[in-house]
C-alpha cells in the first residue's frame, strides 16, 4: 500500500531545502516568538529569526502611520536581551513613546548620521559587531545588493536585524515593494483604538500585514500595540465601510 508524506513533513523539507540553498544551516535557528499563535505558526521556526534582516514601515507616506512601525520596531528590540543599536539620520524619535513599547532608552546606543550611507554602514557595522540585542536602522532606500550585505553581517553574527523605512514623499513609499534580501517584510497601519465601555481613548490597534516571509506565507493581523513588555495582543478583523446614514466607519467582521 503507498503512503504519502504529511504536509507539514513536506513543507518543512521543502524549507530545509530552500535554507541548504541560500547557504544558510538546515538547523532550525533561533527565534523570537510573538507569543501569538495565529502569528507565529506563519513564521518559519515560530518566530522572527535571530541572524536574519527583517524590513518594517509605515501604511503609508503619513508619520502616524511611521511611528506606529517605530513602536513596532521598538516593541520587538525590547524582547531581546543586550543593548541595542539604533541607527539614524532624523533625531525625532520620542524616548517616552519607546519606552511605552516595552523599550528603556538606557538599553539603546543611538547612532546619529548626517547621510543615509553612513547610517547604513553603521547598521552593517553593528550586525557585524555581534554585540547587540538588535540593530535597528532607520532607511530610505534599501537596494538588494546592500540588503544582502546587511542579511550576510546578520547570518555570521546572530543578530536580528531591523530595517525601518521611513518616507519623506510619497514616490518613496513606492520603492518598498523593490525585492530585498530581509527574511520577512511587514507594512504597519494605525486602526481605530480598542473600545472602551466608559469615555476614553483605549489600546492603540494596528495593522499588521506580513507582505513576505522567506519559506512562508503572507498574512494580515489586527493587533494591539506594544505594552509595556513590548509584546502584542491580537484582535479580530477590522473593515471599513458605510453606516445606514452613508458614513465612513470601522466595524470589526467577526
Amino acid at each position: 500500500m503507498r503512503t504519502f508524506a504529511r504536509p507539514s513533513a513536506v513543507i518543512e523539507e521543502l524549507r530545509e531545502r530552500i535554507s541548504r540553498i541560500e547557504g544558510v544551516s538546515a538547523r532550525k535557528a533561533e527565534s523570537l516568538p510573538f507569543g501569538i499563535a495565529e502569528i507565529d505558526t506563519r513564521l518559519p521556526g515560530g518566530g522572527l529569526a535571530f541572524g536574519a534582516l527583517h524590513e518594517f514601515a509605515g501604511g503609508g507616506a503619513g508619520t502616524v502611520d511611521g511611528a506606529a512601525a517605530a513602536l513596532m520596531v521598538a516593541g520587538i528590540a525590547a524582547r531581546t536581551k543586550g543593548k541595542i543599536l539604533w541607527c539614524m539620520s532624523r533625531p525625532d524619535l520620542f524616548a517616552p513613546a519607546v519606552s511605552q513599547a516595552g523599550l528603556h532608552p538606557d538599553r539603546i546606543i543611538w547612532v546619529e548620521a548626517d547621510r543615509e550611507e553612513d547610517v547604513l554602514a553603521s547598521f552593517e557595522e553593528g550586525l557585524s559587531f555581534g554585540g547587540f540585542g538588535a540593530v535597528v536602522g532607520e532607511i530610505v532606500r534599501l537596494p538588494m545588493m546592500i540588503s544582502r550585505r546587511l542579511q550576510l553581517a546578520a547570518e555570521k553574527s546572530g543578530t536580528m536585524g531591523l530595517a525601518l523605512r521611513r518616507w519623506r514623499r510619497q514616490t518613496e513609499a513606492n520603492d518598498y515593494g523593490q525585492p530585498t534580501a530581509s527574511v520577512t517584510r511587514w507594512r504597519i497601519s494605525r486602526l481605530p483604538s480598542e473600545d472602551l465601555p466608559v469615555a476614553g481613548v483605549g489600546r492603540p490597534r494596528w495593522l499588521a500585514e506580513l507582505m513576505r516571509s522567506r519559506a512562508g506565507e503572507c498574512a494580515e493581523f489586527c493587533v494591539g500595540a506594544c505594552d509595556g513588555k513590548g509584546r502584542l495582543s491580537l484582535f479580530p478583523p477590522m473593515a471599513y465601510g458605510q453606516d445606514q446614514e452613508g458614513r465612513g466607519r470601522w466595524y470589526t467582521t467577526s
